[in-house]
């Protein structure tokens, strides 16, 4: 079955907008990746400053693959000698889920 990767980024107001558009910059980044199956930046609406990074992988080595490999590169500097932008978010927690049971809408 499938794993789940939530990261959990606790992200001030003043943030919110730097965080959305750095992820829409690195629009497709993940989408290629070997065992990768889902995508989701969940935006939190009240009560929280936490926004949910949802991703869904056929396994935790394909996972592991991407953490070691495009995610790393996705984070280094644009250029040789750049400095790596302020992060948007003042914490991240990593939860992660095996997927049990699933649904999906029923096919008319």
């Amino acid at each position: 079955m499938s794993i789940v990767k939530i990261n959990v980024l606790t992200v001030p107001e003043e943030q919110r907008e730097t965080l959305e558009k750095r992820f829409a910059s690195r629009a497709g980044a993940v989408e290629g990746s070997d065992g990768f199956e889902w995508f989701e930046l969940l935006r939190p609406v009240e009560g929280t400053d936490s926004y949910l990074v949802y991703t869904r992988w056929r396994s935790e080595e394909d996972f592991q693959a991407w953490m070691a490999g495009p995610m790393q590169a996705a984070h280094r500097p644009a250029a040789a000698g750049g400095e790596q932008p302020k992060p948007a978010a003042s914490a991240s927690t990593l939860w992660s889920f095996e997927v049990v049971q699933q649904a999906a809408p029923k096919q008319d």
